[in-house]
């Protein structure tokens, strides 16, 4: 909807005219109108009169809508409509279109039994449109006279057969002409070589406001400079989407451009990495994708391209930086290694002031959204938190949050029906006053008490899985991502929903000699077997306590603390009933769990970051005489 206070026709189009005059170079042949045209500078026609007008909706049998009715007012018809239609209709021409061109005929034969809606005015469109486009390159124009808003503006559709998409739609005759002035200007805005810059006042306009935004974005004023972005990219002004789409990044954004500033050498350090770690995200595509990127690259942005890909793919990519900044974001790694991702976010959100940009078109840091450690730290809540930061020199105050905490604190997350992992069971061990790195030591043997190489979980499973050619049904050696779970504690945590066996169970806590050592393993919720849930504690590797439930009853060794005795949360033998009340239970459990040690599992870490990961020697006892138990093999011959 355009109201008439907000638009003005005879300054839009004679600045229209202005600029399409200048634009014409004396090298291109004219006819007589067009070169009429230029010489008047002037793309439209003289006004149509009141009774002219009433001329043509007593030939349609309809009023006209008014921001076409205005239009004609002041020109009765246009030239060069954008950079596709060479003649747009006046009064005279103007004619319901009536499936002149077959389309609706054409659509009609794509649907199917159950038509949407939108497939349906699809087809339509061209049966009952009044026609505008009078001479143009394959590109038709209705107004649509059943699509009409409060204020009787008919929108307008357009198709081309070479953009082989659906008809797009505009609310009213004057955001269609906005459009087309748009589509004139982005069609200039980069004039090949020899020719003349395009240059007039709303060019020059939309650049200062593109300056303005860049500072106001440095500022901390992200959606302000994202607006004036937006509205200079609309005119396919340089710098707009290349600006823009480092705002929107940060926000969540993916497979963007950044409009050849990837490929800047200035800037090829900052933003190629974001572009090749999109790009490698999806391992389907060949290499003509990136190769497009990389088509006005010079040799040595593409070997960095190409050798970043290598980094990313791999996972031995690592983001640095120059100065203050810099120094930050090897803590934060260091940090975020060991699973504090919140303190790893902190850690680089307050050494922002002090990043430099590496030119005038760099907005803000983002080499690290394609780093293994850190780029898991990003949220849209801390990408909204990092562009509302002043860098860079502005002064300002941040605007907003700074969204340093991304989950709850404590255990009790692990109860969230919602939580990404799904973990229904899950099982894990907190071991005070030993270091993450060297609790390998206390719950592994042999070659397998060494950390790997930080992963996803996934990740982490799928190479253990590759790596595994015999599966025993007695064994149970856990996979365990491991990190900081408090001040003086480290984890082991496993959540690929374990099943517990309690006639085999043997708790790891008492294979720490040196330290205090907590397990729980929790199934409260399992799908796979009754519900359990089992807690021991030990201390120089001698239980202090423990209990189990499973089975429908309680069973305890040692004196239980208070805070944590069985009987607070399993006061029946039935245990927790339905989904809801296990839920509360387990919940209810970790919360104790969490105040009786001061621990906490960062759930951020966890479920989305990259840690540290060892296999455990296994949580149950051997065998017994008389036990059975089958063990599987696999064997991979040549095919």
């Amino acid at each position: 909807m355009t109201h008439p206070t907000q638009f003005t026709w005879g300054p839009f189009l004679r600045d229209w005219s202005g600029e399409w005059a200048d634009s014409a170079t004396d090298d291109v042949p004219y006819d007589r109108a067009d070169e009429a045209a230029r010489q008047d500078r002037w793309l439209g026609f003289p006004a149509a009169p009141e009774e002219r007008i009433a001329a043509l909706e007593e030939r349609l049998g309809r009023r006209l809508p008014p921001s076409y009715r205005e239009f004609l007012a002041v020109s009765d018809g246009w030239r060069h409509a954008g950079g596709f239609i060479t003649l747009l209709a006046g009064t005279a021409e103007a004619r319901w279109h009536n499936d002149a061109s077959g389309l609706a005929a054409m659509f009609e034969e794509y649907l199917d039994d159950d038509p949407t809606p939108e497939e349906l005015r699809d087809v339509g469109i061209w049966r009952r449109g009044l026609q505008l486009d009078v001479e143009s390159d394959a590109t038709r124009v209705v107004l649509d006279p059943e699509d009409v808003d409060e204020d009787g503006e008919w929108a307008v559709y357009t198709w081309a057969s070479w953009r082989a998409e659906p008809p797009r739609r505009f609310p009213d005759f004057a955001t269609f002409m906005r459009d087309m002035h748009q589509e004139f200007h982005r069609l200039r805005a980069r004039p090949a070589n020899g020719e003349p810059e395009f240059v007039n006042a709303t060019t020059r306009r939309l650049d200062a406001q593109i300056e303005e935004a860049r500072l106001r974005a440095l500022g901390g004023d992200w959606e302000g400079a994202e607006r004036a972005l937006d509205g200079a990219s609309e005119y396919g002004r340089p710098r707009a989407a290349g600006l823009g789409d480092q705002i929107r990044r940060l926000l969540g954004r993916t497979d963007l451009s950044y409009q050849d500033l990837a490929i800047d050498p200035r800037y090829a350090v900052e933003l190629l990495p974001p572009l090749v770690a999109d790009y490698a995200r999806h391992r389907h595509r060949d290499d003509s994708g990136l190769k497009y990127s990389l088509r006005r690259a010079t040799d040595d942005v593409v070997a960095l391209a190409h050798t970043l890909l290598e980094q990313v793919r791999s996972g031995t990519y690592r983001y640095t930086a120059a100065g203050p900044f810099g120094e930050a974001v090897d803590r934060a790694r260091e940090s975020a290694r060991w699973g504090d991702t919140d303190g790893a976010w902190r850690t680089m959100l307050g050494a922002l002031p002090l990043w430099q940009p590496l030119g005038p078109d760099h907005l803000a840091p983002l080499g690290w959204v394609a780093d293994p450690l850190l780029g898991p730290l990003l949220t849209p809540e801390r990408g909204r938190a990092l562009l509302s930061t002043p860098r860079g020199g502005p002064a300002g105050e941040p605007r907003g949050d700074d969204a340093v905490r991304s989950g709850p604190e404590g255990l009790s997350w692990l109860a969230d029906g919602d939580a990404p992992g799904d973990h229904t069971s899950y099982r894990f061990v907190l071991v005070e006053g030993v270091e993450p790195w060297d609790l390998p030591g206390r719950l592994a043997d042999g070659e397998e008490a060494a950390l790997d190489e930080p992963m996803t979980l996934h990740e982490a499973h799928e190479r253990w899985l590759r790596g595994r050619r015999e599966f025993s049904g007695f064994e149970d050696r856990a996979l365990v991502a491991v990190g900081r779970a408090g001040v003086g504690w480290s984890f082991a945590f496993d959540g690929d929903r374990p099943h517990f066996a309690p006639q085999r169970f043997v708790s790891p806590a008492a294979a720490c000699a040196d330290a205090r050592a907590v397990v729980v393993w929790g199934g409260l919720r399992d799908r796979h077997g009754d519900p359990f849930f089992h807690l021991s504690v030990a201390r120089g590797g001698a239980e202090l306590y423990a209990f189990t439930y499973a089975d429908g009853e309680v069973r305890r060794t040692g004196p239980v603390p208070p805070a944590l005795d069985p009987g607070r949360f399993f006061p029946s033998q039935e245990g927790p009933v339905g989904p809801e009340a296990a839920l509360r239970t387990e919940r209810a459990l970790l919360e104790a769990i969490a105040d009786e040690f001061g621990v906490h599992l960062p759930r951020h870490a966890i479920t989305r970051g990259r840690l540290h990961t060892f296999t455990t020697r296994s949580w149950t006892r051997p065998p017994q005489d008389g036990e059975t138990f089958t063990v599987t093999r696999f064997e991979w011959g040549p095919n």
